[in-house]
């Protein structure tokens, strides 16, 4: 009797399921859409905007300027969307992510308040078969977490945060209908860039305002402003050109790099170049002064010097400036802060700051913060504490690779995978802007749209040859990760204990987690990767095809 050939796998119901609707979510849709595919995105929200849906804490606003914070895609959008101020607020950032939503039509083909529990990888079919906390069981050849770099809430690792009585806050889920401080005695825990924002806001509030500090922070002024009807228009005559230079520029933003060596200038000519970049407003502007201010210590001790005696210069009190100003760590290793009114808040008779590092919090209590040297009763406490940055909102997820292999597994002493795209035994499975790519090092939009064109193109490379997988080879992802990290030991960013770096979750691998060597190298190279037939990547058919 002859043999019954098998039967083929059941095809999945999509032929794309995206995690996440926020820019990178938004606009992975809109692309996959526009190749005809069966496409639905998956958001554990109650609405669209991802970071800027949840982050609605006082002065929460973008530290790259909106108007090179924002989509190139559309020329129509450039010249319809009018941007209020230099830099936007949570909710004008929100406003405009609706606006796209909308405008491209993209809210149907998105699922609301459901999260991404799980999803497993079919190895006969091609396909992955994800679950949602309602239960929900879908299955899509191809999945992109759009999941954001900084979506992962860190919980506070403070012991004792049950105990306390008053009301606790967190900068990354703050209530919608807002917070009324008034009166109050308020602690704030953390001096990241959500905390530099919130502060001064919360000190106009507050009764009294106590600021626990981890570690000190460079904070430089954003000179934020409203942007005039003139400047909009002027800026709308030159978009076109403007996006592309923003395309081929190394960061997503556009400057001339640095020639000059800072140890070469003498102290008079890094006095002016500091001072410029110091009032220029940008977050990157005292790095754009010298080139060797990331790669040489004592290079970038004259520009840190610079900024702790702007802190001296504003803040009135020696004691608390000398515990405001950073030591030991390289200025630009932690991410710069943009504040507006940040060091001049602690000249204000309510504010105060505790250094963590001479008197660290033993525990919180019923009544408030118990440190070694005393107990601070307070009646609500702010944690802005971060979050598991690039690689938390993947692990979160349960996610089972070939042979049963998880992603928690393979990522155990850091992520691995090639370009920054797809790790190796996890077919189908992309990331956008995640670890070991130029994503928090660069423009987040710009490395948005570079990686969801690449993945677009991919899956329609795939589709026109009758191609159902690629996955990252063994080999490709080892020389990417040791490329990452010969590139990142050039730089003075490995030895800092960051978030760049994982040290700020316990039991985090210390493995640099971005890639140094500039968004219009890293574009260069996964294009060529393309164009050689994905060089680097294993593409499949379906078994008998």
């Amino acid at each position: 009797m002859p043999s019954v050939p098998p039967a083929p796998p059941t095809a999945p119901q999509l032929d794309a399921l995206v995690v996440g609707a926020g820019f990178s979510g938004l606009y992975q849709l809109y692309r996959l859409r526009e190749l005809g595919l069966s496409v639905r995105v998956v958001e554990a929200c109650d609405d669209i905007g991802g970071t800027w849906y949840r982050n609605r804490y006082p002065g929460a606003r973008c530290d790259i300027e909106s108007t090179s914070y924002s989509y190139s895609f559309s020329p129509e959008l450039d010249q319809e969307w009018e941007w209020s101020e230099r830099y936007a607020t949570q909710p004008e950032l929100l406003r405009y992510l609706q606006h796209v939503a909308d405008r491209f039509g993209l809210r149907e083909h998105i699922t609301l308040g459901s999260r991404v529990t799980r999803a497993a990888y079919d190895e006969a079919g091609h396909f992955w078969r994800v679950t949602t906390d309602s239960g929900e069981v879908l299955t899509a050849r191809f999945v992109v977490l759009a999941t954001g770099c900084m979506s992962a809430v860190k919980d506070p690792d403070v012991p004792g945060a049950a105990a306390f009585t008053g009301r606790s806050l967190h900068t990354a889920d703050w209530p919608h209908e807002g917070v009324d401080l008034t009166g109050r005695r308020v602690a704030v825990i953390g001096t990241g860039c959500s905390g530099v924002q919130a502060i001064p806001l919360i000190a106009g509030q507050a009764a009294s305002l106590t600021v626990f500090q981890r570690t000190a922070v460079y904070a430089l002024p954003a000179h934020n402003r409203p942007l005039s009807v003139e400047e909009n228009a002027e800026l709308k005559a030159r978009y076109p050109q403007f996006r592309i230079a923003q395309r081929q520029s190394r960061g997503g933003t556009l400057f001339e790099p640095p020639t000059g060596s800072a140890l070469a200038a003498d102290e008079a000519e890094r006095a002016v170049a500091y001072e410029k970049g110091w009032e220029s407003g940008l977050l990157s502007g005292l790095l754009r002064t010298y080139n060797d201010l990331l790669v040489d210590a004592d290079a970038n001790e004259t520009v840190a010097e610079f900024v702790r005696s702007k802190i001296r210069s504003i803040v009135t009190d020696p004691e608390t400036a000398r515990t405001l100003s950073p030591r030991g760590i390289p200025y630009g290793t932690k991410r710069p802060c943009l504040d507006t009114g940040y060091y001049d808040t602690y000249n204000e008779p309510h504010v105060s700051v505790v250094d963590l590092v001479e008197t660290p919090i033993v525990e919180i209590t019923a009544d408030g913060i118990r440190t070694s040297e005393r107990e601070h009763s307070v009646d609500v406490i702010v944690y802005a504490t971060g979050f598991d940055a690039l690689t938390g909102s993947q692990t979160a997820i349960d996610i089972v690779g070939k042979g049963g292999t998880t992603l928690r597994e393979k990522w155990a002493d850091g992520p691995r995978n090639h370009l920054g795209l797809l790790s190796s035994g996890f077919p189908n499975l992309f990331t956008v802007v995640g670890p070991l790519s130029p994503s928090v090092l660069s423009n987040a939009v710009v490395a948005i749209e570079q990686h969801v064109e690449w993945i677009t193109d991919c899956v329609a490379h795939l589709r026109e040859r009758g191609l159902t997988e690629i996955d990252a080879t063994e080999e490709a992802e080892e020389e990417w990760c040791a490329h990452v990290a010969d590139l990142a030991d050039l730089t003075l960013y490995p030895a800092v204990a960051s978030w760049y770096t994982g040290a700020n979750v316990p039991g985090k691998p210390r493995v640099f987690l971005a890639y140094t060597g500039g968004l219009d190298r890293y574009r260069a190279q996964c294009d060529a990767t393309a164009r050689d037939g994905y060089r680097g990547f294993a593409l499949a058919a379906p078994e008998g095809a």
